[in-house]
């Protein structure tokens, strides 16, 4: 090397032991990639071509067919099961606002301890939030009354020795039609007739097990009109006093029975009526139907809860003529309501019934049926809203005639709302011959009726379709839910208040259940000295 390279040499070195240690050098990474192998180069890419279609055309991309889109109008209900989307619905907002449905009703159907009651009891909260007046028309466990007394509505109980319901009176429609008055007011008490001559026939065809004859409504709405006309003001007609009629037998009466002046006929036209109303007042339902109205329903609470959980589970007639009349009663009330409204005499509000358990009354007599049609026929005026509830289509398969069955799934087909919790398979297709299902939901809503797995620890292990639900509503597809309740709710809303265990019991006995729930997986544990006498 020659000197004038050592030199140099010598230079950088100097250098370089001046610039300290090297510095690594900054890697830089292509946008999009190195080059060569391995190196992830990405060439550019048009954006793909949008296509639209429907779910038959593009089923295999889009595969969910027991979802839709999630409605946000209306009280949260819950999450969509597959999207996660928050759910909003109840009947009235639906009508009103959404105008999805044409009928602001639902008809709810599902096995028991699965959460119907729940899920109403949250449209039931939602809704008297909106000033919506909830009315719980027949509460039998009770489900729905701490929650109407929350919302500082009346709680009106009926059963023996509780309270009772006078079947002729007239009520609030009665009131609203006196202080109405003219024509309008006519109108009104015509109406009332009809829903007081329709709840008496009720309570016949409960204690007969059979419909009336026709011969026999016509007497019953002339005994009834007669009445009307000789009560005095401020005074109420009672059942005796429709017996005293058939005895005294008036002109207007006879007319209707085509005695033709002839006693004999008259009375074996009246017969059997005057034997079946003495069957009401000396029978099962007397108590309950023969006196004045307990309490009469307040037509300004925010919510009203009639509750007929005190009657025994084996009176089955008179569960369902308290169930009748507490409907009878209330959508009376929603009447009255409505046309003090028209008249300029009332602020306008809405209203929500919940009919639930509706099996009970159906099977209490043949032909019960039409005067739950009526009842809720009989109410022409708007704002509102209704939710039926019961557990299968079975419930009405079970009723006597073809005609009542058919009547029964009418309920179902006229609902604007349908919503089915867990069922059966074979339940499920005889619903979707009623209201159109997939296949894809039948085998949805029946996988949510499996009981819950064997439990290997002492937690409460849930069925696997507690909370879940299939909303549909006509052709559209189904809404599946999944409902979680906040803990104000589960303190207001217990449907198994009876197994539950009494929290003021013996401390004591509390930890001695608690030990030998532990002994029987975790092996003897020592038990509490408090319970052997010894000294800790």
């Amino acid at each position: 090397m020659s000197r004038e390279n050592r030199k140099e040499r010598k230079q950088k070195d100097r250098k370089k032991a001046k610039a300290g240690p090297p510095q690594p050098k900054e890697l830089f990474v292509p946008p999009r990639g190195w080059y060569g192998p391995g190196g992830g180069r990405v060439g550019h890419l048009d954006p793909p071509t949008m296509w639209r279609a429907t779910t038959v055309q593009a089923c295999g991309m889009w595969p969910f067919a027991a979802g839709s889109g999630a409605p946000m109008i209306g009280v949260p209900l819950g999450q969509h099961l597959f999207t996660g989307a928050t759910v909003c619905g109840d009947p009235l907002s639906w009508f009103t606002r959404a105008r999805y449905i044409s009928n602001p009703s639902l008809f709810m159907l599902g096995m028991p301890g699965l959460g119907k009651s729940t899920l109403v009891n949250r449209m039931l909260i939602g809704l008297a939030a909106t000033g919506v007046v909830p009315l719980v028309l027949g509460d039998l466990k009770p489900d729905y009354a701490d929650t109407v007394r929350a919302l500082g509505g009346q709680v009106i109980s009926i059963g023996r020795g509780r309270g009772g319901i006078n079947v002729l009176d007239p009520g609030a429609m009665g009131q609203a039609a006196d202080r109405i008055g003219g024509e309008a007011g006519e109108i009104l008490r015509a109406e009332t007739h009809g829903r007081v001559l329709n709840m008496v026939a009720a309570l016949i065809t409960i204690v007969r097990g059979r419909p009336m004859d026709d011969h026999e409504q016509s007497v019953l709405s002339a005994v009834l009109h007669h009445l009307r006309e000789r009560t005095a003001p401020g005074r109420t007609a009672l059942l005796p006093d429709l017996l005293q009629v058939l005895t005294e037998g008036p002109d207007r009466v006879r007319a209707v029975t085509l005695d033709r002046g002839n006693d004999a006929r008259y009375r074996d036209a009246v017969d059997p009526l005057h034997r079946s109303l003495l069957g009401i007042l000396d029978g099962p339902l007397g108590d309950t139907f023969a006196s004045e109205t307990s309490t009469r329903i307040d037509p300004n609470s925010p919510a009203v809860c009639i509750d007929i959980s005190g009657i025994g589970e084996a009176d089955t007639q008179l569960t369902a003529a308290a169930m009748l009349a507490a409907w009878s009663d209330g959508l009376g009330t929603v009447a009255a309501s409505h046309a003090l409204a028209d008249a300029g005499l009332a602020p306008r509000r809405w209203f929500f019934t919940v009919l639930d358990e509706l099996w009970r009354p159906l099977r209490a007599a043949s032909g019960i049926v039409d005067r739950i049609d009526a009842l809720t026929r009989l109410n022409r005026s708007l704002g509102l809203g209704d939710a039926k509830i019961t557990h299968t289509l079975k419930d009405a398969e079970a009723l006597g005639t073809d005609a009542d069955r058919a009547k029964a799934r009418g309920f179902v087909e006229r609902a604007g709302m349908v919503v089915c919790a867990g069922l059966p398979r074979t339940e499920m297709e005889d619903l979707g011959r009623v209201v159109g299902l997939s296949q894809r939901e039948i085998e949805l809503v029946s996988s949510w009726s499996s009981p819950p797995g064997w439990g290997v620890t002492s937690e409460h292990e849930e069925p696997p379709g507690r909370g879940r639900f299939l909303i549909k509503v006509g052709g559209r597809p189904g809404i599946p839910i999944k409902v979680a309740i906040t803990q104000a709710e589960r303190e207001l809303h217990n449907t198994n208040t009876r197994w539950t265990p009494n929290e003021t019991a013996d401390p004591v006995t509390r930890n001695l259940a608690r030990q030998v729930a532990r002994a029987a997986q975790e092996g003897p544990l020592p038990l509490d000295p408090r319970l052997t006498g010894e000294t800790a």
